[in-house]
């Protein structure tokens, strides 16, 4: 029988990117560096990558322009971070589908530092931030994001979509917000001047209105028309029209500045230090969990392909059999933190923003079909064309569409089903996202998820607590005399420090024995102070005159059992076992002997000095 010959692969296509590493295997540097399976030149991929990118780009251009006018530094900053930093970030990124670029989170980090440090420190820190993302990611720290709780997640993505709407009161009110404050209290503070601000404040709520119901509407009408930009283009012709009095965005760059280094200051870098890693921190998490969110996407192709998977394969040019490319989502977080990192520096030496993963657009492009990296490229190049090309149709887009944009972005972040289905949970988990949502919005981004991860690592540590247990159980085997004064425990679940204490009281305490066994091959976990607590029951028990013997201690907790003391406390190096019926028979020996008047110990632990050797 003659082998069949292997199909030909079309032309100018690359082998779909496969992990040929196990996770715990040891990666080479070069893992973090663009590589020949980034690119796919069939026409069928690169069609679906050019319609998904300009499909990202419009979508994502009056994003760019709203967030940039949110963080305070203006449209232009916010144009240059979706080109430079969306470019960079998708060819040294990790994600083949992740759109990078201003996001609404990292805008209400930045507001308070311009601020107080005024827009020029903002390139200043998006290259300090962009360095520590990019240490991060090269010291393969990109999958710490997995350790953060769902809870915290949700409690801090709707803590940002409230302060990314309260951001937009004053100007959707056609007011001037005190910049920098709690946007809570400048939100009040809005509509409070709005009342004697009365027509401009109609003519911007009404312009916000408008925005906020073609965005509703229109996808409901037609889904394949970009909502935000037809609706941003609607409101600025009826106020051209109209001659509303409304703000506008004003003078944009007509071009790319040249990329330069900012004036680097001993006294300002000591200034700015503590704010970049806090950005740093938002971009790696926010980059990491959009990408997370985007992998486990379906794309229009991988629906297609699920629905007719039992079909007959479909076939490509020159008869070679296509197959869905299952890696199109698949993502290495350490080297998303190499692309965000290095997306933030160019963003910041172009006069830019720190940039991280948009989830709101990396959906838009997994949505639209997108392949490869490629997409979010045509993206960043479509809003390139405008900053050439349209400068002065953008510049009349009135500030008030704007803000229109960013509430309705605000709401769609909140997923009333996942709140509700975190809060009825578990009453911890409920804790943990109410939490961090509020302290998001009174407090600061970055304390709100270390201080959620706290409430949530008290909650489990509790959990584990209460599973840590001591029971007493009969002796195997029938009863014989003397039975009564042995005291067999099983210690399950985790002896730490949230359980030691109770632990060693309730033995302590439940004591009419003279000889107590404890089994320890049902721990899971022993730390320090488990160990320690184990140490003293032993050496509190054998004071008081109770024999203690020792059952089954696993291999993985014997080293810190041996340096904390606890076999030292032990009466005889004999009293420990690996197994229980050899125990029994000891401590039945034991109790005959202070029943006889006895305290001599026995020439043998159990008379079988095979057995005396099988300790544990």
């Amino acid at each position: 029988m003659t082998r069949a010959p292997r199909p030909s692969r079309p032309l100018g296509s690359t082998p779909p990117a496969r992990s040929t590493r196990s996770p715990r295997s040891v990666r080479s540097p070069r893992d973090l560096l663009p590589s020949r399976a980034d690119v796919d030149l069939r026409p069928r991929t690169l069609r679906a990558d050019l319609l998904a990118g300009i499909t990202v780009g419009v979508v994502a251009l009056p994003l760019a322009l709203a967030f940039g006018v949110s963080a305070g530094v203006g449209p232009g900053p916010g144009l240059v971070t979706a080109v430079v930093a969306g470019i960079v970030a998708a060819v040294f990124g990790g994600s083949r589908v992740q759109v990078s670029g201003p996001t609404g989170a990292m805008a209400v980090v930045l507001a308070p530092i311009v601020a107080q440090h005024g827009p020029a420190a903002v390139p200043l820190v998006a290259i300090l931030a962009g360095v520590v993302v990019l240490l991060a990611g090269v010291t393969r720290l990109g999958r710490v994001v997995t350790f953060i709780p769902w809870p915290v997640v949700e409690g801090f993505t709707a803590g940002i979509a409230a302060i990314i709407f309260l951001q937009q009161v004053p100007a959707a009110l056609g007011v001037t917000g005190a910049v920098g404050g709690n946007p809570l209290i400048v939100a009040v503070d809005s509509v409070v001047a709005a009342f004697a601000n009365g027509p401009t404040a109609l003519w911007t709520l009404g312009t916000v209105a408008l925005v906020a119901v073609v965005m509703l509407v229109l996808p409901r009408i037609s889904p394949a028309l970009p909502a935000s930009l037809v609706a941003v283009v609607l409101a600025t012709v009826v106020v051209q029209l109209t001659g509303a009095p409304v703000a506008r965005i004003g003078a944009l760059p007509d071009s790319l500045p040249l990329p330069t280094v900012p004036h680097l200051d001993a006294g300002v870098l000591r200034s700015l230090i503590g704010p970049a890693v806090a950005v740093a921190a938002l971009a790696a998490i926010e980059s990491l969990l959009s990408a997370r969110v985007a992998a486990a996407m379906p794309s229009p192709e991988q629906g297609r392909s699920a629905a007719s998977r039992t079909a007959t394969p479909s076939r490509g040019p020159s008869g070679a059999t296509t197959v869905p490319d299952d890696a199109t989502h698949r993502y290495d977080p350490d080297r998303e933190l190499v692309g965000q990192g290095l997306a933030s520096i160019a963003s910041g030496m172009f006069g830019g923003m720190p940039a991280t993963g948009a989830i709101a657009r990396t959906a838009v492009n997994v949505r639209a079909g997108a392949r490869t990296r490629l997409a979010a490229v045509v993206h960043s190049v479509v809003i390139l064309g405008v900053i050439y090309l349209a400068t002065g149709p953008v510049s009349a887009i009135p500030l008030a569409a704007l803000a229109g944009v960013l509430m309705v972005t605000a709401v769609r972040m909140v997923s009333v089903a996942t709140l509700r289905a975190v809060l009825t949970s578990t009453r911890a988990d409920a804790v943990v996202l109410v939490v961090t949502a509020v302290v998001t919005i009174a407090v600061d981004l970055i304390e709100a998820v270390q201080i959620g991860l706290l409430v949530a690592a008290f909650f489990a540590l509790r959990s584990v607590a209460k599973a840590a247990a001591v029971h007493r159980e009969p002796l195997p085997g029938p009863a014989l005399p003397g039975d009564e004064h042995i005291a067999l425990y099983r210690l399950d679940g985790a002896m730490f420090f949230g359980a030691a204490d109770r632990i060693h009281a309730q033995i302590r305490d439940d004591q009419d024995a003279l000889v107590v066994v404890l089994r320890l091959s049902h721990l899971r976990l022993v730390d320090a102070t488990g160990a320690h607590a184990l140490g003293e029951l032993v050496a509190d028990l054998e004071r008081s005159g109770v024999t203690v013997l020792v059952k089954g201690i696993q291999p993985a907790h014997l080293p810190v059992l041996t340096r904390v003391g606890v076999l030292d406390e032990l009466r005889h190096e004999k009293h420990l076992f690996a197994d229980l019926p050899p125990a029994i028979e000891h401590a039945r020996s034991h109790v005959a002997r202070a029943q006889a008047g006895t305290g001599a110990p026995p020439a043998s632990t159990t008379g079988d000095p095979a057995r005396d050797a099988l300790t544990a």
